[in-house]
């Protein structure tokens, strides 16, 4: 039987540093789970109050629960107790980060064609369990900002039809705020990481069961591999850990990050301004700034579209993301194994939805800074968030189209190279008093990368530029 892992040191793995992001946010996971051992053994997960007497003064004296009390003491009393709690919360940046990569590396490539089309599924579950293990991680401290992500969160939940006030009491173990530690303490701890050591695997075999991918070059085919040596590879990969390792410990310990001393215990009747949601959660916030406050009454309940229209939406976006590689096999017939990976410019159509893509979370991404943009700059917030809900309608068609004229641009200009070779800069005059410049040909494999696209392709691109 031939099996993921037979012959494992005669393979060649192709090296391009695009192919790095899914090992740096593994080697992430690593530094998340060991520093989070540390920080398991001092952190108490429990909401019953104490009356704070550590060593930061402005908080002596205040009633909070054991969960806040023992994270101020991890980072205040706990020799080596802040790096820990810092390099968990970078490296945690680092691989939501790096997924996010590997995925738009992975669409803009067609690195999710057959058949590969199971990896991009496990590549996306991957990053909407990281999210999940970050918002739950972040509520654990029991601060006021994680205090606020929990009140939104709360709403949110309430407004769901039907079923709305019992997910919330569910999720809390009765009236907000409850003890949701309670919940996310085993999820974050235990349940999570494990289904991410999981599909971390899953990632693996999947990798090693099908031909890796490789970018079109010199001696490529769809039948080979060009590449280094699995010993090669391996050494690389370690010097990537240890680089990894001590760029989050630089960062851990010169950029602090999540100072809940800052801003104190949790308290439902409190809202504190300046506290926003993480990055890579922003655009759920963002997505509710921008909805509009229509209501409506249906069978004797009311139906808010401030909270069903952003949650709809997101919601959708995150599902077209998921199935994309079906819905590409569909509509395009391709039912054929790649194993060469596509330059983005040769698909001009996926490019473009791919951009409009980011257009509409990087829309959705800036709203949720709305209110500090108006501050710094000096504008009106109702008057900015205005701007944003016209870009969230205007940017992605608009994105979608000036990415697809781009692309074909770039192919017509890769077809006059591969057709006449390189400018030279150099003129020369003929006898009859013309001049032309002097080009250099280009090697038959550069040929063969620059014309990529099929001749439909390239006279199709032709026929567009020309309308």
């Amino acid at each position: 039987m031939n099996r993921p892992w037979n012959n494992l040191r005669a393979r060649v793995f192709p090296d391009h540093w695009s192919l790095l992001f899914g090992q740096i946010a593994f080697y992430s996971f690593v530094v998340i789970v060991l520093s989070g051992v540390v920080l398991t053994a001092y952190y108490e997960p429990s909401v019953d109050h104490v009356v704070y007497d550590g060593p930061y003064t402005p908080l002596r004296g205040v009633p909070v629960s054991r969960a806040l009390d023992s994270t101020l003491a991890i980072s205040f009393e706990v020799r080596g107790g802040l790096l820990m709690r810092q390099l968990h919360h970078w490296s945690t940046l680092i691989m939501v980060a790096a997924i996010t990569l590997h995925l738009l590396r992975l669409f803009f490539t067609a690195g999710f064609r057959r058949p590969r089309r199971l990896s991009w599924l496990v590549v996306f579950g991957l990053l909407v369990v990281t999210l999940g293990a970050a918002l739950t991680g972040t509520s654990l401290p029991d601060d006021m900002a994680s205090g606020m992500s929990l009140a939104v969160l709360d709403g949110v939940l309430k407004a769901t039809p039907f079923v709305g006030s019992a997910l919330s009491e569910l999720l809390f173990g009765g009236q907000f705020p409850g003890d949701v530690i309670a919940w996310f303490y085993p999820l974050h701890v235990v349940v999570l990481p494990v289904v991410l050591v999981v599909l971390f695997v899953a990632a693996a075999v999947l990798a090693l069961k099908h031909k890796p991918a490789q970018f079109a070059g010199p001696g490529r085919t769809e039948d080979n591999v060009v590449g280094r040596p699995a010993i090669v590879t391996a050494v690389k990969s370690a010097g990537l850990f240890c680089f990894v390792v001590g760029v989050s410990l630089v960062m851990a310990a010169t950029a602090t990050i999540n100072p809940v001393w800052l801003y104190g215990p949790a308290d439902p009747a409190n809202a504190s301004a300046g506290v926003g949601p993480a990055w890579y959660l922003a655009f759920l916030d963002g997505a509710l700034r921008l909805a509009p406050g229509w209501e409506f009454v249906l069978w004797g309940r009311t139906f808010t579209l401030a909270i069903l229209l952003p949650v709809g939406a997101c919601t959708l976006f995150l599902a077209l993301v998921a199935v994309y590689p079906f819905i590409e096999q569909r509509l395009t017939g391709d039912r054929k194994d790649h194993h060469l990976l596509e330059r983005p410019r040769h698909n001009p159509t996926r490019t473009g939805i791919g951009v409009a893509g980011i257009t509409f979370y990087g829309v959705l991404w800036a709203a949720a800074g709305a209110d500090t943009m108006a501050v710094l700059f000096h504008l009106s917030v109702n008057s900015l968030l205005r701007v944003f809900q016209i870009l969230l309608i205007v940017g992605p068609p608009a994105a979608f189209v000036i990415t697809r004229r781009i692309c074909l641009g770039l192919q017509l200009q890769d077809a006059e190279i591969a057709a006449h070779g390189l400018e030279t800069g150099t003129v020369i005059r003929q006898p009859d008093g013309g001049y032309f410049e002097k080009h250099r040909p280009v090697d038959p494999q550069r040929r063969r990368q620059l014309v990529g696209a099929s001749t439909e392709q390239t006279s199709r691109a032709k026929t567009d530029a020309t309308v």
